[in-house]
């Protein structure tokens, strides 16, 4: 089911420059300076934005590079950015941020059960882009009062940003606009070589059968030589990514699977705690960050090779989301990743072991986690279940 997508998307974009942004106070920061600095043009596209205190920070950032004459370009999920309010929308616009929802609910044309755009992506100047898992609101921002969510983005520089731009110009257009594709691709002067770092661009977006990024998973965990971290804030993963699991630990991999011990969805992490046995079981070691919600999305094998971006490990993100990763080839950065992640499991997390989850979870409790499994199954099914409606 999860075939190959053709050696064009397999190919390696070479020459950039990238660093590893933690969600909060870091990413919003690099988030505000990149908009400040633009001079060309700005994409932002979405999942969740809020018009909260960190909503309105980057939307008056937004509305500055317009008004200085920046072609902005502001796309949010037609569900999970429903709340907007018709007033913030309104400041936009009259600003001159141009804005629109990803297939609003009840509106669209083309309406596919669960597929929502689930990336989150920045693209300035077709130089800088920045791509992870972070939404817009306050709860992925380090306020006074509350940590940030633990999440992750990876800042790129150099020839893939144009990619990226290019990318974002084919989601901001609707399908048929290709005259708008065309005005929109206006033309760079060339991006120098920024760095060493090879990278690619990662999709999944099952309505057009883009299967990138669960592919680069299955080939995470096929190649792995020693070790492999999964960072996942939704570990749910479906019936092939489990098979690839199972016959990694079989050979030997170390392989380590961060979740969350606190969860903004309850039925998920009750659903998620029925698979600890299986893994458990499989020799899989399986740790709960403690200090806040986790969300990151990230994943990283042998110090050599690291994926990042809003794909979760579940079948939402496999078969019904728009989603976007970047896969990293490069040994420096992936041991630096990888180190980050040694200390968050040190320092951060608790390990799970079979004898003290049955101490934990009496019988009743895992048959909650055990109904909750299948009714996420169920769910997830009819998440995946789309059809085009005209």
């Amino acid at each position: 089911m999860l075939s190959g997508t053709g050696k064009k998307s397999s190919a390696y974009i070479p020459n950039n420059k990238v660093r590893l942004v933690r969600g909060g106070r870091d990413y919003f920061t690099t988030l505000a300076q990149l908009i400040k600095e633009a001079k060309h043009s700005i994409h932002l596209q979405v999942y969740i934005y809020e018009d909260d205190e960190t909503g309105r920070s980057i939307g008056n950032a937004l509305m500055d590079a317009a008004k200085r004459g920046v072609h902005v370009y502001l796309l949010t999920d037609g569900y999970a950015s429903k709340a907007l309010s018709a007033g913030f929308i309104k400041e936009l616009l009259t600003a001159g941020v141009h804005f629109r929802f990803f297939e609003p609910l009840l509106k669209s044309e083309n309406f596919y059960f669960g597929r929502r755009m689930h990336h989150k992506v920045l693209v300035a100047d077709g130089r800088y882009g920045l791509v992870g898992g972070i939404n817009i609101s306050n709860r992925y921002n380090d306020l006074e009062d509350q940590p940030a969510w633990l999440d992750w983005a990876l800042f790129v520089e150099g020839p893939a940003s144009i990619a990226l731009y290019r990318l974002c110009i084919d989601v901001w257009a609707k399908p048929g606009q290709m005259a708008l594709k065309r005005s929109l691709r206006h033309e760079f002067p060339s991006i120098p070589q920024m760095g060493n770092t090879p990278v690619r661009i990662r999709r999944n977006d099952w309505v057009k059968r883009k299967n990138q990024i669960s592919r680069s998973y299955i080939d995470l965990l096929k190649k792995a030589t020693s070790s492999v971290i999964i960072m996942s804030g939704y570990f749910l993963p479906g019936t092939i990514i489990r098979h690839h699991l199972s016959r990694a630990a079989r050979r030997g991999i170390d392989v380590r699977i961060i979740v969350a011990e606190k969860s903004d969805v309850r039925l998920a992490k009750h659903a998620e705690r029925y698979m600890y046995r299986w893994m458990l079981k499989r020799n899989i070691k399986l740790y709960e960050y403690t200090r806040s919600v986790l969300h990151g999305k990230m994943a990283t094998r042998d110090r050599k090779w690291v994926t990042i971006g809003s794909y979760n490990v579940n079948d939402i993100s496999a078969y019904a989301s728009v989603e976007l990763n970047i896969d990293v080839n490069d040994p420096e950065f992936a041991s630096q990743v990888h180190e980050k992640l040694e200390a968050i499991l040190e320092n951060d997390c608790v390990l799970v072991t079979e004898e003290e989850f049955n101490k934990k979870y009496n019988a009743f409790q895992r048959f909650i986690q055990y109904c909750s499994y299948w009714l996420v199954r169920i769910i997830f099914y009819l998440f995946t279940f789309y059809f085009k409606q005209r």
